[in-house]
């Protein structure tokens, strides 16, 4: 009678099916462009680079995204990164697991809007914030007429 040992025998034939299955892999990777290019990218307020740029990420959801870039008006605003088939519950073990490795790219794209202020309505605002911060009555710029009335003395 031969004496074989086969719990040694499945226990690495088990080893063997979780290391095929833990080679799968899932690459989740947000790209972000802007018109123009070069604009300062903050991602949940986390500062990510400038367009065009890559980006890796772990949750599908909404993100918060702020777009920098001087002589246009930032953006800021929400981007969905929506959920795949392949990445629902109970399918994403599967995908995880899988000897086979998905990527996952979402792409966003940005046009910005370029400000259309002169200089001299740069220096009024920065004129005029001032005097607020300071607690004093704005002054009108010479381009415009003051329209302030003197309330009558009792």
């Amino acid at each position: 009678m031969m004496n074989r040992n086969y719990g040694a025998i499945n226990w690495q034939g088990a080893m063997l099916l979780i290391g095929v299955f833990l080679t799968g892999c899932v690459e989740r990777t947000i790209r972000i462009t802007s018109e123009p290019p070069g604009a300062l990218v903050y991602l949940n307020d986390e500062e990510i680079g400038r367009t065009p740029c890559d980006t890796s990420f772990t949750f599908y959801g909404t993100y918060d995204v702020r777009l920098v870039l001087n002589g246009y008006e930032p953006y800021m605003g929400p981007a969905e990164a929506e959920t795949p088939i392949y990445q629902q519950p109970g399918l994403d073990l599967l995908a995880e697991m899988s000897p086979m490795r998905f990527r996952n790219v979402i792409n966003w794209h940005f046009e910005l809007q370029k400000v259309d202020v002169s200089t001299a309505q740069m220096v009024d605002r920065a004129k005029q914030l001032r005097a607020r911060m300071q607690g004093e009555t704005p002054v009108a710029n010479d381009n415009t007429e003051s329209t302030q009335q003197e309330s009558p003395q009792p």
